[in-house]
């Protein structure tokens, strides 16, 4: 079996290609290193059945995906820049992703028969005005705020799904992923975890925003891989599901969960709050337990864990 996973040499691609390899599979990556600096790669490329192509799928995609020998018979779509500094100067390229990229993608899963799995995003809610989010749930988005490059191109990609699901009878699935952690985060990555780690093991300050009552849920990153192949597997075409953790903690509560695991001398600081983030979100993970996934790896251990890999 020969599977195609875009975004492979980011934070959750490389961890998904690591156990689609350990699995026995082959493995074709591929990525642009937008916001990667490709050393996830390096232990990928010791797997036989790994084959790594450097592209951006905005452009046509090279001709070995599309030559009639190759057989692929699945497609994981995780590709799209992330991260709150690049809302504005990677704008373009979050939307290029979520409309061109996508629409390649898709082209191919449609000329190879492939079964597609398009990993979304919390985002996609918006600021939520219900809690637990529900998949039935369409959001409160902003369609022209800092946030709307990555919230609306999430948003047009799963458009762009359902649209070859039901013109092309595509057999596809969307996965809206909620805050994931874990081996393989890039050392510059800004988002709450990685930044916690990386100044509570310098004992730096830690900046907290605000007064760190807003909440969010995290997953670790082996529960989350485990999740998206059951959806692969055994989820049904044209359903969409919430994969994350549906415990919730206030940001103040994980830096003070950091800095005991690290056992740093780290105080905390409080900074300035932006004005676009989101009070709290919170997965209905009802849809994704009845295909029996649940979370197996709790927050104090993920992070015991991720500090063995740090």
């Amino acid at each position: 079996m020969t599977t195609l996973v875009t975004g492979a040499a980011g934070f959750i691609g490389s961890n998904l290609c690591s156990t689609l390899l350990k699995q026995g599979k082959s493995v074709i990556g591929i990525d642009n290193f937008i916001t990667s600096d490709g050393s996830n790669l390096k232990a990928l490329n010791k797997f036989p059945r790994f084959t790594f192509l450097k592209h951006d799928i905005i452009n046509p995609l090279p001709k070995q995906l599309s030559a009639s020998r190759l057989r692929l018979d699945a497609i994981y779509h995780l590709a799209c820049p992330t991260g709150v500094p690049n809302l504005t100067r990677l704008a373009e390229e979050m939307l290029l992703t979520c409309t061109v990229g996508t629409h390649n993608i898709l082209e191919l899963a449609k000329i190879k028969h492939a079964k597609f799995l398009f990993t979304s995003s919390s985002e996609v809610y918006g600021n939520p005005l219900v809690s637990p989010q529900k998949e039935t749930y369409t959001g409160n988005v902003d369609p022209t705020g800092v946030r709307s490059p990555y919230e609306e191109g999430k948003r047009v990609s799963e458009s762009w799904v359902m649209t070859y699901l039901r013109k092309y009878k595509l057999d596809a699935k969307i996965v809206r992923i909620f805050n994931t952690y874990g081996p393989g985060m890039n050392k510059s990555d800004t988002r709450v975890i990685p930044r916690f780690l990386s100044q509570t093991l310098k004992n730096q300050l830690l900046t907290l925003h605000g007064e760190g009552q807003q909440k969010r849920t995290f997953c670790y990153v082996d529960d989350l891989v485990a999740g998206l192949n059951l959806v692969m597997e055994k989820g049904k075409a044209a359903e969409v599901y919430n994969l994350g953790s549906d415990i919730q903690v206030t940001i103040k509560e994980l830096a003070q969960l950091i800095i005991k695991a690290t056992k740093s001398k780290s105080l905390i600081k409080t900074v300035a709050r932006p004005r676009h983030d989101h009070e709290s979100r919170l997965p209905d993970l009802t849809k994704i337990n009845r295909l029996d996934w649940f979370q197996k790896i709790n927050l104090t251990k993920g992070i015991e864990l991720t500090l063995k890999t740090t």
